[in-house]
């Protein structure tokens, strides 16, 4: 199972010590307010263990992320395949979840950088997508920062949401193999 290394995280496969810290992210109004509600410890354990799975079964996925030294879990990072229909699927998104307490020391940019390159260079995905709530600006800057390009002609009603919902509508943003290759050279 692969594992990736940056400057300061490992993304890694999932291990028992993360369900409890895990938990307690989901049960995190403010990690959560983007979602449609914030998640129990059985619906928690039950994501776990499907990322971790999925993990497992493909090689890729969203990877749990420790903090050598600082945290051992903090959240994940990584890759799925949306689990909806829409204008834009099948694709491959890039994710990320995180505990609060980690917000603003830019883990979520540097590790998104190292999961679209193994996207782009190990998978050889033609395009990575990541969506959001339109609200969700916190999100969305960082989907700029690792420099994918966001159309409001993408933007998309998620599916899965009724339809009086306030986070029914979404933001797509994108990124080819030829814009990351593009990107990764102007900053060499």
């Amino acid at each position: 199972m692969t594992t990736l290394k940056t400057n300061r995280l490992i993304l890694r496969p999932w291990k028992e010590t993360d369900l409890e810290p895990f938990a307690k992210l989901n049960a995190d109004p403010r990690v959560m307010e983007y979602f449609p509600s914030i998640l129990n410890p059985k619906e928690s354990k039950d994501l776990a263990e499907h990322i971790s799975s999925e993990l497992e079964e493909q090689g890729w996925g969203l990877w749990a992320v420790s903090v050598p030294d600082i945290a051992d879990f903090i959240g994940f990072i990584g890759l799925a395949k949306p689990s909806f229909e829409a204008h834009f699927t099948p694709a491959v998104e890039i994710g990320w979840r995180l505990a609060s307490d980690q917000w603003g020391k830019g883990y979520a940019t540097e590790g998104a950088k190292a999961a679209l390159a193994y996207g782009f260079e190990a998978l050889n995905l033609q395009e990575i997508v990541s969506f959001t709530a339109t609200q969700n600006m916190r999100s969305r800057r960082i989907m700029e920062k690792i420099g994918m390009s966001y159309n409001p002609k993408d933007d998309f009603d998620h599916p899965k949401l009724p339809e009086d919902h306030p986070l029914k509508r979404h933001v797509l943003y994108r990124m080819t193999e030829q814009e990351w290759r593009q990107s990764t050279h102007q900053n060499m």
